[in-house]
């Protein structure tokens, strides 16, 4: 089930985020997530607009959007590779027109899924933060065909 977040999910989704960031990076060190958890708690998630996935009473993951810009899709790692991630995404994507991302360009697992469901690469960037190459990728629902 889909629903909008609560603020009693907070801790599972910061878990979440924390694995799956530290599995889906491991290029970047892990001092450097672990540096960020405060912010995703006190910043990131309050300031964008969130549902989560959850099965028995259990999140087992999240979509965070900020207008049309896609902030965070995780999954819990044990739960990866099943369809969740799609199901959040198809969620989005049925409230939205557009959807923008970036995605570290060594994150090849994260390219080929939103490859996958329709985003195409726009630009090449650099993540101020990290140092990292990234790619700026988009949906466009007009030219989607389900």
């Amino acid at each position: 089930m889909i629903r909008v977040f609560e603020e009693s999910d907070m801790d599972a989704l910061v878990a979440i985020w924390y694995e799956g960031s530290l599995q889906a990076h491991h290029f970047i060190d892990a001092d450097y997530w672990e540096s960020q958890i405060m912010d995703m708690r006190e910043k990131y998630i309050p300031m964008s607009e969130t549902h989560v996935l959850t099965t028995h009473s259990k999140v087992i993951g999240f979509i965070s959007m900020v207008d049309n810009y896609l902030a965070a899709l995780f999954i819990d790692t044990e739960c990866q590779n099943k369809g969740a991630g799609k199901q959040l995404l198809d969620f989005e994507k049925e409230r939205k027109s557009t959807i923008q991302l970036k995605v570290y360009k060594e994150n090849l697992s994260a390219i080929r899924f939103y490859k996958k469901n329709s985003f195409v690469i726009k630009e090449e960037l650099t993540d101020e933060q990290t140092e990292q190459r990234e790619y700026l990728m988009e949906w466009n629902g007009s030219s989607y065909i389900s």
